[in-house]
């Protein structure tokens, strides 16, 4: 009986209306779930994995096909299932004016957890999370980490047998995911719990023992992670060539026929081919007559991008941002001027300084990035660079503009992309386009020509009449850029732009922010995702809301160079100066 299924699906389908859209979002899906693993349930966006969790959840019947969980109907035996597993939706349901102790015993009510059970799981929970020192801390106080390690908190103060987690470290910092990922693995080692686990991040689908791969609601794969990139072997490369930057070297081989996928990497471009290759072949590629080429190790996002690509096709070419930003200078020149400058700057909320005296200078056409760990003041200095927010001290020039004085005039010249969707959902796609157009100062003619624009550059015309609130999140993230970029500024603010999209939307993306880069456009952006610093120019670290290094990624990852680690990743960059800090403010 210990090897029955914990979770099995047969022929399982499900269907959804919106705007008058039908969306097959499962597709005759089956699938056995071993117990005492972690599985990573992994795909594109609209794939199916939150439709799946919330079937196996006993919260949505099927159209066709079934579900069974812990040996239960998940359809006609609903109720039994809830109380049996434990699940974490997308959208936690933390209550922010409540106390992290008074989170903790509403759940422990709502889940039947006896009052002589409750102290001692309370004890394990908070040890395992460490949130011990915070349990009188509002939850609505708490980083975005924290919440999170809280609502997983509150989803075991009954201990489940099986757990759903539907991508749980979602806008979370490196630090925290590598907490969460700790929690988890106890309590699959000392627990015996089984958990299903949906993530963007595909470094997560590796730590998995197995993953199910969906696509458009059908299972592509299903297996171990090793077991697909293993596949890969023979077809990826490190490629690099003398004074030449590598998202620079990306543009030119992104879309060459026999070339899976092209991905910069700090000082070189990792390539996924579609056949095994040798440099020789590789040579004869555009751009790499002159290239360093050395193979490299597989690794799972490999095979996933082959596996989609496969299915669904490869990506369209972009123009390389002609239409995106026409009229703007193109290759300015990098001994300018500043276009942004920051020196001195601090903002207070009440007794706590959330910006601290941060001090940093962006050029024409530079990615600059800023990262840091949930809480380090990102989107506070985003919010007052934006004019959204007065700053307590220190200077802020945007576009030559002083912020204090002109902050109006300067928002006319900045396209800001907020961290959460943060459009109108009861307006339709085009009528949120409309909007932006107008309130951007868009004479009648130039609004219905950047409609025109938006709609096409982005792939939105077939959902121009769709509530916005309706679409996907990889579709709202475009639908944002579109209206950030209607009146064609000079300079872009993108706050986590590529939170919880999959990872060939990321690409897509970020092939589009390289080309307004390449054509003049001065871009600001936070990430969560390590790699995509890779793509700037120069990242900033904050923590605690100062700076703590500011420098090119390849040196910050040589400055983290050890014995013990002699290749290390941006993440190992990050978290080495983030812990360094965190040290030194513990002695101090």
């Amino acid at each position: 009986m210990d090897d029955a299924p914990i979770l099995e699906a047969v022929g399982l389908a499900k269907a959804f209306t919106a705007g008058g859209r039908r969306t097959q979002a499962l597709d005759g899906v089956s699938f056995a779930i071993r117990p005492g693993v972690v599985t990573g349930l992994i795909g594109p966006d609209g794939a199916g994995k939150t439709t799946l969790m919330r079937l196996a959840a006993g919260l949505l019947v099927p159209d066709a096909g079934s579900i069974r969980a812990l040996g239960l109907d998940s359809t006609r035996e609903s109720l039994a299932v809830q109380a049996a597993l434990g699940y974490m939706p997308q959208r936690f349901g933390l209550y922010e004016d409540l106390s992290v102790q008074e989170n903790l015993d509403l759940y422990a009510d709502l889940q039947g957890v006896p009052h002589a059970a409750r102290a001692e799981r309370y004890g394990e929970l908070m040890h395992m999370t460490g949130l011990a020192a915070f349990t009188r801390r509002l939850a609505g106080r708490l980083s975005g980490g924290m919440k999170q390690k809280l609502g997983l908190a509150c989803t075991l103060v009954r201990a489940p047998r099986l757990l759903l987690l539907d991508e749980p470290t979602v806008g979370v910092d490196p630090i925290s995911r590598r907490e969460l990922w700790a929690i988890l693995d106890r309590l699959v080692k000392n627990e015996g719990m089984s958990v299903l686990l949906s993530t963007a991040y595909l470094d997560e689908a590796e730590r998995c023992q197995a993953v199910i791969l969906l696509n458009a609601g059908r299972i592509l794969e299903q297996g171990a992670p090793a077991t697909i990139s293993a596949r890969m072997a023979g077809r990826t490369w490190a490629v690099s060539v003398a004074g030449e930057r590598s998202r620079d070297l990306q543009v030119g081989l992104a879309g060459q026929p026999g070339v899976v996928d092209a991905l910069a990497q700090g000082d070189h471009v990792r390539l996924v081919t579609q056949a095994v290759s040798d440099p020789a072949q590789l040579a004869r590629l555009p751009g790499l007559q002159e290239a360093r080429i050395q193979a490299v190790a597989p690794r799972f996002e490999d095979g996933f991008v082959d596996l989609l690509r496969t299915h669904i096709g490869a990506a369209g070419s972009l123009r390389d941002g002609d239409i995106l930003v026409d009229g703007l200078p193109r290759d300015a020149d990098a001994g300018e001027a500043p276009v942004i400058e920051v020196d001195g700057l601090r903002r207070r909320f009440g007794d706590f300084w959330a910006v601290d005296g941060v001090s940093f200078e962006v050029r024409r056409g530079e990615i600059f990035g800023l990262l840091g760990a949930n809480g380090a003041g990102k989107s506070t200095t985003f919010r007052m660079l934006c004019g959204l927010l007065p700053a307590s001290a220190g200077t802020l020039r945007v576009a030559g503009l002083d912020l204090r004085h002109a902050a109006s005039t300067a928002r006319g010249r900045i396209g800001y992309m907020s961290q959460k969707f943060s459009l109108y959902g009861n307006l339709s796609v085009g009528q949120n386009l409309d909007f932006f157009a107008s309130a951007y100062g868009l004479a009648a003619h130039a609004r219905a020509e950047r409609r025109g624009w938006a709609l096409t550059e982005f792939d939105l015309a077939d959902y121009a009449g769709q509530l916005a609130a309706d679409l996907s999140l990889g579709h709202k993230q475009r639908l944002a850029m579109a209206c950030a970029l209607m009146h064609q500024p000079e300079i872009l603010f993108l706050d986590e732009p590529t939170s919880g999209v999959d990872p060939l939307a990321r690409r897509e993306f970020w092939r589009r922010i390289n080309g307004l880069a390449r054509a003049g456009v001065t871009i600001l952006v936070t990430t969560h995702f390590m790699e995509e610093a890779e793509y700037c120019d120069r990242v900033a670290i904050m923590a605690a809301g100062r700076v703590l290094a500011i420098d090119e990624p390849a040196a910050l990852k040589a400055a983290a160079r050890s014995p013990g680690s002699p290749e290390p990743s941006m993440e190992d960059a990050f978290i080495r100066l983030a812990k360094s800090a965190e040290t030194q403010e513990e002695a101090a």
